[in-house]
């Protein structure tokens, strides 16, 4: 039986940054071999941590790696089960080395991520955190080099962007590059989910229709009991729903409308087509919510996200158009489980 003298504790607990008293355990198992020891700490961590698996990781940090000549970039979003932990300096080292690691490896997924080298060190480094910490999502977007690419990490790491345009040419590429950025900003702030109405399933905005409809009636009898203006109930939530044949209806009630009012017929060229903008304005709610291209852009209220990079690479004698983007919020989606305090107080001290 080998001799464990403090220092070979000392140099195990250096290294795994695991408790003293499980150290010299180990050790002792070991017989002081140091490797086996590092093992065996590496096995029971790794059990502790499947004692962690039906607990919720839905906090944590988002991580953003962008190419210095903006050719490539890639936002990861890590989950904690507490954001204590995420403040921890050693979780946002964690997140920190995970993109770089994407970034330079670019795994498939996360399986493919957790089952190479890396995978193993993203372990260890949990085993000495201590609590259920996993990997939820990445993305990687390329862009060549007619094609505008940037991204934005919000100040509390919590939210990462990255969009890409696709441009007529490299200098304009290059000169859109800011406004990708401002773009990011944008989603980071407004959550698009997708990038244009035409995403949409239309059995969502079917369903999505009758709901939003619903919900503007009962906001009108409140306000109607507060005496107060009622919001325009609208037929239609999405562009997706305005056809030809939609519109040119609408077109012919706003005419009708007109000749009720005895206005002038040849003044109706100068009312009808902003009258029709604002009935796209009250028909597409849906879009302008969750839609990135359709949103109202946050840096000029009277434009679309679309509409303000088209005009801004016209500005540059050139055209843009976003073609991709992602979004990352940290615990988005996820269902936080409610602990009973006292219960878990009983249950450790029981």
């Amino acid at each position: 039986m080998a001799a464990i003298t403090a220092a070979m504790v000392k140099e195990l607990r250096s290294a795994t940054d695991a408790p003293m008293m499980d150290c010299k355990k180990v050790l002792v198992e070991a017989d002081g071999d140091m490797a086996k020891a590092t093992e065996l700490l590496k096995e029971r961590g790794i059990a502790k941590a499947a004692k962690k698996a039906d607990r919720v990781a839905a906090e944590g940090l988002c991580g953003l790696k962008i190419a210095d000549n903006f050719s490539k970039a890639t936002v990861v979003e890590i989950n904690s089960e507490t954001d204590f932990v995420a403040q921890n300096d050693g979780f946002k080292n964690l997140v920190k080395d995970t993109v770089e690691a994407i970034y330079n490896d670019q795994p498939a997924n996360v399986d493919a991520l957790m089952a190479s080298d890396f995978g193993a060190k993203f372990t260890e480094q949990v085993i000495k955190i201590g609590e259920k910490i996993e990997v939820r999502r990445f993305a990687t977007l390329e862009a060549s080099e007619d094609e505008a690419l940037n991204g934005y990490i919000h100040s509390n790491n919590r939210i990462a962007v990255i969009v890409k345009a696709k441009c007529d040419s490299v200098k304009t590429a290059e000169g859109m590059r800011d406004v990708m950025k401002q773009v990011a900003m944008h989603a980071s702030a407004m959550k698009p989910t997708t990038l244009s109405y035409k995403d949409f399933d239309a059995e969502y905005v079917s369903s999505e229709t009758v709901g939003r409809i619903e919900v503007i009636k009962k906001d009108n009898e409140e306000l109607a009991r507060l005496k107060k203006p009622l919001k325009n109930v609208p037929q239609y939530i999405s562009m997706s729903q305005l056809t030809d044949e939609v519109m040119a209806q609408a077109e012919a009630d706003i005419k009708a409308k007109l000749k009720e009012q005895n206005k002038p017929e040849k003044i109706w060229d100068k009312i009808v087509p902003g009258q029709l903008a604002r009935f796209i304005d009250d028909n597409t709610t849906l879009d302008k919510e969750q839609a990135l291209l359709d949103q109202t852009y946050v840096l000029d209220d009277k434009k679309t996200v679309a509409q303000a990079v088209e005009a801004a690479a016209k500005a540059l004698g050139g055209t843009a158009e976003i073609v991709e983007f992602v979004r990352l919020e940290v615990g988005e989606g996820i269902e936080k489980k409610e602990d009973d305090f006292a219960a878990e107080v009983a249950a450790q001290m029981g």
